[in-house]
């Protein structure tokens, strides 16, 4: 039942007692990966009635405590539900690049915002290091179909549906459905071909959720919230269940029935395309995900022409290096140089959604002389990212060779959600050579005994290091040692000790034990 045979697009659910991890697989090759864990609680999305605990005109924004345990960041420009939505049709829907925004008077938000006065918000990105969620007023709800805006008047079908028939098609069935009033409503792009009937229970479902959310504003107490965004597998189905997806297969029968009922709701037609796997090999090793996944999060990718990118994270950035690597074939240097340009802004856009990266993108593509060439391989990487649910926004190459984008941080990366930073090189990435370290060592001997240079006798000294250190010790450095005995009237005692760190030495007095310099307190 599970043998080779490739669908166009394949999910695969895998479900641990600690995490779930999904794979979209397109031909056989990882496409997207989600991973949500029980222990880190998943709040994009989800609506609260928060209250105001601070104004800051300065920063033309707010805080606010929505009940968690950092206060929640607003602009200012997106507390008023008004305002919100104005800038919702014009950086939403159909965004537009330079929408000017109200700048607002010292004491002006407070007469409609005083301190603790309630407001309700919608995460758009979670807290991400240091800082609390980013939230704004303009709420909207995602249903399959249809995506639903209190507060807004906007109607309108996802500018991602090309088709003049079918926009039409989809305008008028829009124009039909019950909305409740003072609310908007968005077409999303997975609708197009959908059924009436289809927007109809959407609908129907939207308006059971904006009701609950309604009733909670009026009835309870903030700081709470409203209305919680469905966890991970449920978000996949409703968000990436479309025709092209052959079967979805789920590791635990709980959840394969779960998402037979979800997959039900969407369509009965494709309720067949659940799988429940009961293999002996886990699901993610079966299907070729963990070796992918292993490769996809190393710092060096490689790419099929003989090329890699190297990526290098970092908190207010993301670099990403080109280079040609052993890549042969092309008739020219520049033909080769395009080729690999071309197969890594492939890779690339494939590669920030895999890893989930957001904010900042510096990428450093192999120089090329001709413009066209730069514009080529601009247009492939900008065609690509069309396919990422998350924003994004790319600049066309510079005179340097280097193109700069962002793309819409909402969470943690994949990186820092996975891993945690080395304690031995402490996430420098780097440790000091043996050389390195032997030289401090002997600068720090010197000073010791220096310090102690009236005494008449020998100072004898005890120095514990690392066994890759004492390596280097015997081997190389012995007569540079001998003569700092010498010189300075000391004895020196080495001992190896396979707990300290490659970097760290101590030195101490060898009778009494008495500890002269230690570099693990620096």
């Amino acid at each position: 039942m599970f043998g080779n045979k490739k669908h166009t697009k394949e999910i695969i659910v895998n479900m641990e007692s600690l995490q779930i991890r999904i794979a979209v697989l397109e031909e056989g090759k990882l496409d997207d990966f989600y991973i949500e864990r029980p222990s880190d609680e998943q709040i994009v999305g989800s609506i609260f009635k928060g209250k105001i605990q601070n104004l800051e005109d300065g920063l033309q924004a707010a805080f606010v405590d929505i009940g968690l345990r950092k206060n929640a960041f607003i602009h200012y420009w997106d507390m008023i539900p008004e305002d919100a939505a104005r800038l919702e049709v014009e950086e939403g829907v159909n965004r537009r690049k330079n929408a000017r925004r109200k700048k607002w008077t010292p004491g002006e938000m407070s007469q409609l915002h005083p301190i603790g006065s309630e407001i309700v918000v919608q995460v758009t990105k979670g807290a991400i290091g240091t800082k609390g969620p980013r939230v704004t007023a303009n709420l909207s709800i995602p249903g399959r179909y249809l995506v639903l805006l209190p507060g807004t008047s906007l109607k309108g079908v996802s500018r991602k549906i090309e088709d003049a028939k079918e926009r039409q098609r989809l305008k008028k069935i829009l124009a039909r459905l019950p909305v409740p009033e003072n609310n908007g409503l968005i077409v999303r792009t997975v609708a197009a071909g959908a059924r009436k009937t289809s927007f109809a229970r959407d609908m129907r479902a939207l308006s059971i959720i904006l009701e609950d959310i309604e009733n909670g504003k009026r009835d309870d107490s903030a700081p709470c919230r409203l209305y919680t965004e469905p966890d991970v597998i449920e978000r996949v189905v409703r968000d990436s269940l479309t025709e092209d997806v052959g079967r979805i297969i789920i590791d635990s029968r709980d959840e394969y029935e779960r998402i037979r009922d979800l997959v039900a709701r969407v369509s009965r037609r494709v309720k067949g395309k659940v799988q429940l796997y009961d293999g002996a090999t886990p699901i993610f090793e079966h299907f070729d995900v963990e070796r992918q996944l292993d490769n996809a999060f190393n710092r060096k990718i490689r790419l099929k022409s003989g090329g890699y990118l190297v990526f290098d994270e970092t908190e207010a950035l993301v670099a990403i290096d080109i280079n040609t690597g052993r890549h042969k074939g092309a008739n020219t240097q520049e033909e080769s140089i395009v080729q690999v340009n071309l197969e890594a802004a492939e890779e690339i856009a494939r590669q920030l959604r895999l890893r989930n990266i957001g904010g900042l993108v510096i990428i450093d593509f192999i120089d090329m002389k001709m413009k066209r060439n730069q514009n080529q391989v601009f247009r492939t990487l900008r065609d690509n990212l069309r396919q990422d649910k998350a924003r994004t926004n790319i600049l066309p190459i510079s005179q340097l060779g280097l193109l700069e984008m962002t793309r819409q941080r909402a969470e943690e990366s994949i990186r820092d959600t996975t891993f945690m930073n080395c304690p031995y090189c402490t996430g420098k990435g780097k440790i000091k050579s043996a050389l390195s370290v032997s030289v401090e060592l002997q600068r720090h001997i010197e000073e010791v005994l220096r310090k102690r240079k009236d005494m008449k006798e020998e100072l004898p000294l005890k120095i514990t290091v690392n066994p890759l250190l004492m390596e280097r010790l015997r081997k190389e450095d012995e007569k540079s040692l001998m003569a700092l005995e010498q010189n300075h009237k000391g004895a020196l005692t080495f001992v190896s000790n396979g707990n300290l760190h490659v970097e760290d030495f101590l030195i101490s007095h060898a009778d009494s034990g008495e500890e002269l310099y230690s570099s693990v307190d620096r």
